[in-house]
């Protein structure tokens, strides 16, 4: 934080009272005043007497103390008036709303959290990327990764709490709150990283979730990018992978862009598209005329990759009654599973299915 914004609003005060106004840190150093003899003071015992309060306003050493709004438990700069009476705790009252504004407005333009959380929101121009970057010395071209939190059920506001433990280190990592259920993490990340490690590192943050708060969670992941500018786009690519996968991928809490396959073609076409091509492929009978029973024959026809034999086993059926009920299959959809190109279609349909209910379209 700049001293000189602190500076420039006490200063302004300065006509309206007698009064000496000022700021400390928390380590009592005053770094602004309008007597300007007491700065670079250091008022440790005040500092002390501040943090240890269970109050809001503190008077110490003739002199009134209300520290400014801060993200953690203890105070990182406190405003304070000349006096101990009623009227050094009105003027410290309205010093502090003031220094609020300024320190709001300071950290909106030039927190590095602030930064990033414009450029994944899109809310920022590309040139002026750039300009902020060097204004802030953030390193622009590194490896970095976008998680994409999202509480199920109802919303933990210590879950933000939890997830910065995990990664202290503000000025290469940030967790930033999006909304109640909605947390982001943007992590910094070694040269040659993979998919994988990207993996561990969002199962580290359910698991603390979990453990700690019993919160659960679905976290979406971005591609690895290698410049800020490309955070916006890896910070949609995790938006999309947890609405993918809570498609097509129900019993995953951990959705990786990068693993979404055709289900993220599936999820950008148009949903009049998606019923003709339903229409075209059950020329003979909807889908919806296949039982429960005849689908989960499919679906573990093709979890074991078309095969007939290992299929039969593992539904506990002779091998030739599966051959009867794919042959009923092809009877009644003209498909036949047992060709690669039959069963490739009738798979899409499958996800096409899934995919216009979630839109509540039934087709």
């Amino acid at each position: 934080m700049s001293s000189r914004i602190f500076q420039s609003v006490v200063l302004q005060m300065k006509d309206g009272t007698d009064r000496a106004i000022g700021v400390i840190d928390s380590e009592g150093t005053v770094v602004a005043c309008n007597e300007l003899t007491c700065i670079g003071e250091k008022w440790s015992a005040a500092a002390e007497a501040v943090h240890a309060a269970e109050t809001d306003v503190v008077t110490y050493g003739g002199n009134t103390f209300k520290p400014l709004a801060g993200w953690s438990a203890q105070f990182d700069y406190a405003a304070f008036t000349r006096g101990e009476d009623e009227m050094a705790r009105t003027i410290c009252a309205m010093a502090t709303v003031a220094l609020n504004g300024a320190k709001a407005y300071y950290e909106e333009k030039h927190d590095r959290a602030s930064f990033v959380k414009s450029i994944i929101s899109d809310n920022i121009l590309l040139g002026d990327i750039y300009i902020r970057a060097k204004e802030l010395h953030f390193t622009s071209e590194v490896p970095r990764a976008v998680f994409l939190i999202r509480q199920s059920g109802t919303p933990d506001m210590a879950a933000i709490d939890v997830v910065q433990s995990l990664f202290p280190d503000k000025q290469i990592d940030f967790v930033l709150s999006i909304s109640e259920s909605d947390i982001v993490l943007i992590k910094q990340l070694n040269e040659g990283t993979e998919s994988k490690d990207l993996y561990k590192i969002a199962e580290q943050v359910e698991n603390a979730l979990e453990s700690e708060l019993g919160v659960k969670v679905g976290i979406g992941v971005g591609t690895i990018v290698g410049h800020i500018r490309e955070l916006a786009r890896a910070y949609k690519e995790a938006q999309v992978a947890i609405e993918v996968g809570k498609i097509f991928d129900t019993e995953k809490s951990i959705i990786n862009y990068e693993n979404l396959g055709i289900g993220r073609l599936i999820y950008q076409l148009p949903t009049t598209l998606c019923e003709m091509f339903l229409q075209e492929v059950f020329k003979k009978n909807p889908i919806d005329s296949l039982d429960q029973e005849t689908l989960f024959t499919i679906n573990k026809f093709f979890e074991n990759n078309l095969n007939v034999s290992e299929t039969a086993r593992k539904l506990f059926v002779h091998r030739n009654t599966l051959v009867y009920r794919l042959e009923k299959i092809k009877k009644l959809t003209g498909l036949d599973l047992r060709e690669f190109d039959d069963a490739i279609t009738f798979k899409v349909a499958l996800m096409v299915k899934k995919y216009l209910m979630s839109r509540g379209i039934e087709s």
